[in-house]
Protein backbone atom coordinates (compact mmCIF):
# COMPACT_ATOMS: atom_id res chain seq x y z
CA UNK A 1 0.00 0.00 0.00
CA UNK A 2 1.60 3.65 -1.01
CA UNK A 3 1.09 6.28 1.91
CA UNK A 4 1.27 8.57 -0.13
CA UNK A 5 -2.42 7.41 -1.85
CA UNK A 6 -3.86 6.84 1.24
CA UNK A 7 -6.24 9.61 3.24
CA UNK A 8 -5.92 9.46 6.90
CA UNK A 9 -8.69 10.21 9.55
CA UNK A 10 -6.58 10.65 12.52
CA UNK A 11 -7.71 7.49 14.95
CA UNK A 12 -6.81 4.44 15.57
CA UNK A 13 -8.69 1.68 16.82
CA UNK A 14 -6.16 0.33 18.97
CA UNK A 15 -6.29 1.59 23.14
CA UNK A 16 -2.80 -0.17 23.94
CA UNK A 17 0.48 -0.22 21.59
CA UNK A 18 3.19 -2.30 23.41
CA UNK A 19 4.50 -3.48 19.99
CA UNK A 20 3.35 -3.02 16.41
CA UNK A 21 2.55 -6.79 15.56
CA UNK A 22 -1.17 -5.99 16.16
CA UNK A 23 -1.72 -2.75 14.03
CA UNK A 24 -2.25 -2.47 10.89
CA UNK A 25 -0.54 -0.64 7.55
CA UNK A 26 -3.41 1.45 8.14
CA UNK A 27 -3.23 2.86 11.32
CA UNK A 28 0.61 3.06 11.09
CA UNK A 29 -0.05 5.54 8.48
CA UNK A 30 -2.43 6.96 10.53
CA UNK A 31 0.08 7.90 13.46
CA UNK A 32 2.75 8.96 10.46
CA UNK A 33 0.07 11.19 8.87
CA UNK A 34 -0.51 12.62 12.72
CA UNK A 35 3.30 13.00 12.79
CA UNK A 36 3.65 15.05 9.80
CA UNK A 37 0.48 17.18 11.39
CA UNK A 38 2.86 17.51 14.89
CA UNK A 39 5.99 18.53 13.22
CA UNK A 40 4.03 21.42 11.04
CA UNK A 41 2.22 22.46 13.82
CA UNK A 42 5.70 22.84 15.73
CA UNK A 43 7.09 24.91 12.84
CA UNK A 44 4.86 27.06 12.80
CA UNK A 45 4.47 27.77 16.34
CA UNK A 46 0.74 26.43 16.40
CA UNK A 47 -0.76 25.50 19.85
CA UNK A 48 -1.26 22.31 20.19
CA UNK A 49 -2.51 21.75 23.85
CA UNK A 50 -4.50 19.06 23.15
CA UNK A 51 -3.74 17.24 26.42
CA UNK A 52 -4.45 20.04 28.99
CA UNK A 53 -5.77 18.80 32.19
CA UNK A 54 -3.76 15.24 31.29
CA UNK A 55 -1.61 13.58 32.61
CA UNK A 56 0.78 11.20 31.62
CA UNK A 57 2.32 8.74 33.92
CA UNK A 58 6.28 7.49 32.95
CA UNK A 59 7.31 3.79 34.18
CA UNK A 60 10.54 2.99 33.92
CA UNK A 61 12.42 0.61 34.87
CA UNK A 62 16.16 1.75 33.35
CA UNK A 63 17.34 5.02 32.44
CA UNK A 64 17.26 6.75 29.53
CA UNK A 65 18.56 10.11 28.22
CA UNK A 66 16.62 11.35 24.47
CA UNK A 67 13.03 9.27 24.73
CA UNK A 68 12.62 10.57 28.34
CA UNK A 69 13.24 14.38 27.25
CA UNK A 70 11.30 13.75 23.73
CA UNK A 71 8.27 12.13 26.04
CA UNK A 72 8.51 14.86 28.67
CA UNK A 73 8.69 17.70 26.47
CA UNK A 74 6.20 16.49 23.88
CA UNK A 75 3.61 16.02 27.17
CA UNK A 76 4.48 19.76 28.35
CA UNK A 77 4.25 21.03 24.47
CA UNK A 78 0.93 19.49 23.91
CA UNK A 79 -0.35 20.99 27.31
CA UNK A 80 -0.24 18.10 29.11
CA UNK A 81 1.66 17.10 32.61
CA UNK A 82 4.45 14.03 33.47
CA UNK A 83 5.13 12.39 36.38
CA UNK A 84 7.17 9.56 36.99
CA UNK A 85 6.84 6.75 39.28
CA UNK A 86 8.97 4.42 40.89
CA UNK A 87 9.70 0.78 39.98
CA UNK A 88 11.52 -1.53 41.19
CA UNK A 89 11.16 -4.98 40.33
CA UNK A 90 11.88 -5.55 44.15
CA UNK A 91 8.31 -4.24 44.83
CA UNK A 92 6.54 -6.41 42.03
CA UNK A 93 8.03 -9.19 43.85
CA UNK A 94 6.56 -8.06 47.53
CA UNK A 95 3.10 -8.09 46.09
CA UNK A 96 2.53 -4.98 43.89
CA UNK A 97 -0.51 -5.64 42.18
CA UNK A 98 -0.37 -4.94 37.88
CA UNK A 99 -4.71 -4.19 38.12
CA UNK A 100 -4.14 -2.19 41.52
CA UNK A 101 -1.68 0.09 39.92
CA UNK A 102 -3.55 0.83 36.57
CA UNK A 103 -6.64 1.65 38.31
CA UNK A 104 -5.30 3.77 41.34
CA UNK A 105 -3.20 6.02 38.97
CA UNK A 106 -6.18 6.75 36.37
CA UNK A 107 -8.23 7.74 39.26
CA UNK A 108 -5.31 10.77 39.32
CA UNK A 109 -6.32 11.81 36.59
CA UNK A 110 -3.78 10.23 34.21
CA UNK A 111 -4.77 9.73 30.72
CA UNK A 112 -1.69 6.85 29.86
CA UNK A 113 0.71 5.38 31.36
CA UNK A 114 4.16 5.17 29.25
CA UNK A 115 7.08 2.66 30.17
CA UNK A 116 10.62 1.19 29.35
CA UNK A 117 12.29 -2.03 30.25
CA UNK A 118 8.96 -3.33 31.82
CA UNK A 119 8.35 -7.05 30.68
CA UNK A 120 5.89 -7.79 27.48
CA UNK A 121 3.88 -10.48 30.53
CA UNK A 122 4.00 -7.52 32.65
CA UNK A 123 2.83 -5.08 29.82
CA UNK A 124 0.22 -7.44 28.71
CA UNK A 125 -1.32 -8.25 32.30
CA UNK A 126 -1.28 -3.88 31.77
CA UNK A 127 -3.31 -4.21 29.23
CA UNK A 128 -5.73 -6.87 30.04
CA UNK A 129 -6.85 -4.06 33.37
CA UNK A 130 -6.08 -0.74 31.98
CA UNK A 131 -8.69 1.79 30.73
CA UNK A 132 -5.93 4.04 30.19
CA UNK A 133 -3.52 3.56 26.90
CA UNK A 134 -0.05 1.57 27.72
CA UNK A 135 2.39 2.52 25.43
CA UNK A 136 5.91 0.88 25.45
CA UNK A 137 8.86 2.89 24.75
CA UNK A 138 11.19 0.06 25.03
CA UNK A 139 11.50 -3.72 26.27
CA UNK A 140 13.10 -6.86 24.68
CA UNK A 141 10.29 -7.53 22.21
CA UNK A 142 10.51 -3.79 20.56
CA UNK A 143 10.50 -0.38 20.53
CA UNK A 144 7.57 0.98 18.86
CA UNK A 145 7.77 4.46 19.11
CA UNK A 146 11.19 4.17 17.80
CA UNK A 147 10.29 2.67 14.68
CA UNK A 148 7.27 4.54 14.02
CA UNK A 149 9.82 7.47 14.17
CA UNK A 150 12.39 5.50 11.72
CA UNK A 151 9.49 5.44 9.20
CA UNK A 152 8.37 8.87 9.18
CA UNK A 153 12.15 10.02 8.84
CA UNK A 154 12.74 7.53 5.90
CA UNK A 155 9.17 8.83 3.91
CA UNK A 156 10.02 12.51 4.84
CA UNK A 157 13.48 12.30 3.39
CA UNK A 158 12.19 9.52 0.18
CA UNK A 159 8.57 10.73 -0.21
CA UNK A 160 7.96 7.18 0.14
CA UNK A 161 7.90 3.88 2.16
CA UNK A 162 7.07 1.08 -0.62
CA UNK A 163 9.61 -0.06 -2.45
CA UNK A 164 12.02 1.30 -0.66
CA UNK A 165 14.77 -1.30 0.82
CA UNK A 166 15.93 -1.17 4.01
CA UNK A 167 18.98 -3.45 5.38
CA UNK A 168 19.10 -3.84 9.31
CA UNK A 169 22.80 -5.52 9.91
CA UNK A 170 24.61 -5.93 13.32
CA UNK A 171 22.87 -7.47 16.28
CA UNK A 172 19.61 -8.54 15.89
CA UNK A 173 17.99 -6.89 19.39
CA UNK A 174 14.74 -5.22 20.27
CA UNK A 175 15.13 -2.70 17.47
CA UNK A 176 15.64 -4.72 14.70
CA UNK A 177 12.41 -6.75 15.84
CA UNK A 178 10.23 -3.72 15.54
CA UNK A 179 11.58 -2.08 12.57
CA UNK A 180 11.72 -5.09 10.25
CA UNK A 181 7.74 -5.43 11.33
CA UNK A 182 7.01 -1.67 10.54
CA UNK A 183 9.12 -1.51 7.31
CA UNK A 184 7.73 -4.61 6.15
CA UNK A 185 4.10 -3.73 6.85
CA UNK A 186 4.45 -0.52 5.35
CA UNK A 187 5.60 -2.29 1.97
CA UNK A 188 9.41 -1.68 1.91
CA UNK A 189 12.00 -4.58 1.17
CA UNK A 190 13.52 -5.63 4.02
CA UNK A 191 16.29 -7.48 4.62
CA UNK A 192 18.09 -8.39 7.70
CA UNK A 193 22.05 -9.31 8.21
CA UNK A 194 22.97 -10.64 11.82
CA UNK A 195 25.62 -13.54 13.01
CA UNK A 196 23.81 -16.53 14.10
CA UNK A 197 24.41 -15.61 17.49
CA UNK A 198 22.70 -12.91 17.35
CA UNK A 199 19.47 -13.85 14.91
CA UNK A 200 16.38 -12.16 15.34
CA UNK A 201 14.03 -13.81 17.11
CA UNK A 202 12.33 -16.60 14.99
CA UNK A 203 8.51 -15.93 16.54
CA UNK A 204 9.23 -12.09 15.51
CA UNK A 205 10.67 -12.93 12.04
CA UNK A 206 7.78 -15.57 10.99
CA UNK A 207 5.16 -12.30 11.98
CA UNK A 208 6.36 -10.03 10.20
CA UNK A 209 6.68 -12.29 7.30
CA UNK A 210 2.80 -12.21 7.34
CA UNK A 211 2.98 -9.12 5.85
CA UNK A 212 5.66 -9.44 2.95
CA UNK A 213 9.24 -11.00 2.33
CA UNK A 214 12.44 -10.95 4.76
CA UNK A 215 15.41 -11.44 3.44
CA UNK A 216 18.04 -12.52 6.29
CA UNK A 217 21.53 -13.89 6.04
CA UNK A 218 24.38 -13.73 7.55
CA UNK A 219 26.12 -11.95 5.07
CA UNK A 220 25.75 -8.10 5.53
CA UNK A 221 27.31 -6.97 1.79
CA UNK A 222 24.08 -9.46 0.94
CA UNK A 223 21.87 -7.51 2.71
CA UNK A 224 23.20 -4.01 2.18
CA UNK A 225 23.50 -4.45 -1.85
CA UNK A 226 21.30 -1.85 -3.74
CA UNK A 227 19.55 -0.87 0.62
CA UNK A 228 18.31 2.32 0.13
CA UNK A 229 18.72 2.79 3.99
CA UNK A 230 21.31 0.87 6.16
CA UNK A 231 20.28 0.75 9.58
CA UNK A 232 22.45 -0.45 12.20
CA UNK A 233 22.24 -0.23 16.80
CA UNK A 234 24.39 0.02 19.26
CA UNK A 235 25.21 -3.48 20.61
CA UNK A 236 25.48 -3.40 24.47
CA UNK A 237 23.79 -0.45 25.97
CA UNK A 238 24.33 0.21 29.53
CA UNK A 239 27.26 -2.65 29.31
CA UNK A 240 29.79 -2.78 27.82
CA UNK A 241 30.46 -5.47 25.05
CA UNK A 242 32.83 -8.36 25.23
CA UNK A 243 36.01 -8.82 23.24
CA UNK A 244 34.21 -11.82 21.49
CA UNK A 245 30.87 -10.15 20.97
CA UNK A 246 33.13 -7.44 19.13
CA UNK A 247 34.96 -9.74 17.17
CA UNK A 248 31.94 -11.63 16.14
CA UNK A 249 30.44 -8.20 15.19
CA UNK A 250 33.36 -6.65 13.40
CA UNK A 251 32.61 -8.03 9.91
CA UNK A 252 28.84 -6.48 10.55
CA UNK A 253 30.69 -2.59 11.11
CA UNK A 254 28.55 -0.12 9.00
CA UNK A 255 31.78 1.62 7.07
CA UNK A 256 32.76 3.06 3.74
CA UNK A 257 33.08 -0.44 2.26
CA UNK A 258 29.83 -2.09 3.35
CA UNK A 259 28.21 0.96 2.30
CA UNK A 260 29.68 0.72 -1.45
CA UNK A 261 27.52 -2.05 -1.91
CA UNK A 262 24.34 0.02 -1.07
CA UNK A 263 22.32 2.10 -3.47
CA UNK A 264 24.03 5.41 -4.62
CA UNK A 265 23.62 8.24 -1.76
CA UNK A 266 22.37 5.44 0.42
CA UNK A 267 21.21 6.64 3.97
CA UNK A 268 22.38 5.55 7.46
CA UNK A 269 19.84 5.21 9.98
CA UNK A 270 21.06 4.88 13.94
CA UNK A 271 18.78 5.43 17.06
CA UNK A 272 21.05 6.65 19.53
CA UNK A 273 23.46 6.37 21.52
CA UNK A 274 26.13 5.25 19.31
CA UNK A 275 29.72 3.82 19.71
CA UNK A 276 31.75 5.46 16.71
CA UNK A 277 34.47 3.31 15.57
CA UNK A 278 32.50 -0.36 17.14
CA UNK A 279 29.51 -0.59 15.19
CA UNK A 280 29.55 2.45 12.81
CA UNK A 281 32.53 4.39 11.80
CA UNK A 282 32.22 7.94 12.09
CA UNK A 283 32.34 9.14 8.87
CA UNK A 284 29.05 7.70 7.83
CA UNK A 285 27.38 8.44 11.05
CA UNK A 286 28.61 12.26 11.19
CA UNK A 287 28.36 12.25 6.95
CA UNK A 288 26.28 13.85 5.02
CA UNK A 289 23.92 10.97 4.13
CA UNK A 290 22.98 9.99 7.78
CA UNK A 291 20.08 10.74 9.04
CA UNK A 292 20.43 10.42 12.74
CA UNK A 293 19.61 14.07 14.12
CA UNK A 294 16.13 13.63 11.84
CA UNK A 295 16.01 10.84 14.09
CA UNK A 296 15.99 12.07 16.96
CA UNK A 297 13.99 14.92 16.07
CA UNK A 298 11.54 13.54 14.41
CA UNK A 299 10.80 11.35 17.61
CA UNK A 300 9.70 14.50 19.40
CA UNK A 301 7.13 14.32 16.97
CA UNK A 302 5.93 11.27 17.02
CA UNK A 303 5.18 10.52 21.06
CA UNK A 304 3.49 13.54 21.08
CA UNK A 305 0.94 12.06 17.47
CA UNK A 306 1.12 8.82 19.39
CA UNK A 307 -0.31 10.47 22.74
CA UNK A 308 -2.52 12.55 20.24
CA UNK A 309 -4.44 9.15 18.95
CA UNK A 310 -4.09 7.07 21.84
CA UNK A 311 -5.65 8.93 24.99
CA UNK A 312 -9.47 9.34 25.27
Amino acid sequence: MDINRYTPSYGVKHKHMTTLCGYSTEEIFEILYATKAMKAKFIAHENTRILEGVTVALLFGDTSMRTRSAIEIGIRQLGGNCVNLPYSENDMKAGENIKDIVNVISRYGVGALITRDISQKELDEFCAVSKISIINSHNKNGLPLQTLCDLYTVWEKNRKLEGLKIAYVGKGASNAASLIVGAVKCGMEVAVATPEKYAVKKELLDNARQYGNIFVTDNPVEAVKNADVVYTDNYSYHTSSSEKEREILLPYQVNSSLMSYAAHNAQFMHSLPANRGIEVTADIIDGKNSLVLEQGENRLHTIKAVLALLID
